[in-house]
């Protein structure tokens, strides 16, 4: 057993984690504009997201794996020094190529580092309701640096250089890695089965191959992402079937025959699928279309980031009366407005119309993120909670990853549909300097209105998908209301 002052120092360090997560997502996308400026980039947008995205993807249920044989604290600590070395070699990159491929290798670590410490809540808190809460703490500390990140962020961009974005994260690692080696000890039943290498293989080029092909799409000949597409799916289906007589599966084909699990993966497949549009792209509203700097334009986070933390606290109390799914719909009710307003909102829309959307938004991911992991370790067996934690992860990140490339594809097809249509007024290169205050301040005064007509086309077909996927969520929601799914099974349903 592990001394209440133990957890709450573990519960600590472990925190931190969901701080970095927290600070990183909303840092990089107030610098986001500025990065793509510097180093010519604004092209791969949807790679720079994408790419950490697919490696926290491919990586999450590898390190969970990794932590049933070499123990959970090994792999926090291994994972949270791999996120560390990625973050270091951002900072010190010379050229987009360099910086997607060590954005990819902090994405890994942070695939780690983000779900081993929900599998350890669950050995150290073995009541439900005490876990959530724990976990509504951890949820809070994403919303609390989210708050900060986006002003931290934006005055490190004007004060300094985007460059020391990712230095920050440092220092906050190395803290939460003294503490996990000095302070947590359990004894843990370490995994002695054959490690499952081929349906591992299988799933990090399958899943690769289909990222790559979406990313294709709109950039090259339409047989070019087919192929990819294909080849991914082709890879995939293999590994359905190594998995099925796999001695200890990567992902146990047993977690697609619970229904309740099932549930609560799709739930989380659209809900982030939708999140990612809102963090992405609404700071580059601000900077790129309403031409504000980078500070003002990370604000945008913040309404967001306190209405998340709220969420997330009053989740846990609220179910107790409402129940699981009711949650759920008050969440994805607030999702639904958000995205609506922004579909709806025109280019003329006012900085105050995105924070007050942004307050919705993350009222929604609050409330809704809370229910949903506490939901997949009560809903999984015993013996699947620390895969089905890692599962979910991989699911709502993979969710992300695609989307995020998806959005890129569509902002790239609008810029590239303008650039052509300008008859030679306009080029990607001053597209890219638009998305950055400071730059666009050099460009062509007469063709500004032009460009942000071009950015905010593909900004508003953003939203427009995200909309649909929240929809789609009603729609579940709906069906599942009308067949007595969502009754409580016990009196502690989660």
């Amino acid at each position: 057993m592990v001394s209440r002052n133990r957890k709450l120092i573990v519960t600590f360090a472990l925190i931190l984690s969901n701080a970095m997560a927290g600070l990183d997502a909303t840092i990089i996308n107030t610098a986001l504009p500025a990065i793509v400026s510097d180093l010519h980039g604004i092209q791969y947008m949807g790679w720079l997201v994408a790419i950490f995205l697919l490696g926290m993807a491919v990586a999450t249920p590898l390190w969970s794996k990794f932590g049933e044989r070499k123990g959970n604290k090994t792999a926090y600590i291994v994972a949270t020094v791999v996120f560390m070395i990625g973050a270091l070699f951002q900072g010190l990159a010379p050229n987009i190529v360099w910086f997607i491929i060590a954005r990819g290798f902090m994405g890994i670590g942070a695939g780690g580092m983000n779900t081993i410490p929900f599998i350890i809540y669950s050995q150290i808190f073995k009541n439900l309701r005490r876990r959530a809460q724990v976990i509504g703490v951890a949820a809070a500390s994403f919303s609390g640096t989210s708050i900060i990140g986006p002003l931290l962020g934006g005055w490190i961009v004007d004060a300094f250089s985007w460059h020391w974005v990712f230095y920050l994260n440092l220092p906050i690692a190395l803290i939460s890695i003294l503490i996990i080696v000095f302070f947590f000890h359990i004894k843990e039943n370490l995994n002695k089965s054959k490690v499952d290498y081929h349906g591992a293989v299988l799933m990090i080029l399958g899943l690769t191959s289909i990222l790559v092909g979406i990313q294709e799409l709109g950039m090259s000949s339409i047989w070019v992402p087919l192929a990819f597409i294909a080849v991914g799916a082709i890879l995939v289906a293999r590994m359905v079937q190594i998995e099925n007589k796999a001695e200890d599966p990567i992902v146990p084909n047993r977690l697609f025959k619970n229904s309740k699990l099932v549930i609560d993966m799709i739930l989380f497949v659209f809900l982030w699928g939708a999140f990612v549009a809102f963090n992405i792209y609404i700071p580059m509203w601000a900077q790129g279309i309403m031409g504000l700097s980078a500070l003002i334009g990370g604000m945008t986070q913040i309404p967001g980031s306190i209405t998340n933390f709220i969420g997330s606290e009053a989740g846990p109390v609220m179910q107790r009366r409402l129940g699981r799914y009711n949650l759920i719909a008050i969440g994805t009710a607030a999702f639904l407005i958000a995205f609506l307003g922004l579909f709806i909102a025109k280019e003329s829309a006012s900085y105050w119309f995105l924070l007050v959307m942004g307050a919705f938004e993350g009222f929604g991911i609050g409330l809704c993120f809370n229910v949903l992991q506490v939901a997949v370790q009560y809903d999984a067996e015993p013996r699947d909670v620390p895969i089905a934690t890692s599962f979910a992860y991989l699911v709502r990140i993979l969710s992300q990853t695609f989307m995020s490339a998806i959005y890129g594809v569509i902002l790239n097809h609008a810029l590239l549909k303008g650039v052509r249509g300008s008859h030679g007024q306009l080029t990607m290169s001053m597209m890219n300097n638009l998305s950055n205050s400071q730059t666009a301040k050099n460009l062509p005064q007469h063709l500004l209105p032009e460009m942000r007509a071009i950015l905010f086309s593909g900004i508003h077909n953003i939203m427009l998908t995200a909309l649909i996927l929240i929809l789609i969520v009603v729609v579940v929601l709906i069906i599942l209301f009308r067949s007595g799914f969502t009754k409580p099974v016990k009196s502690r349903d989660i």
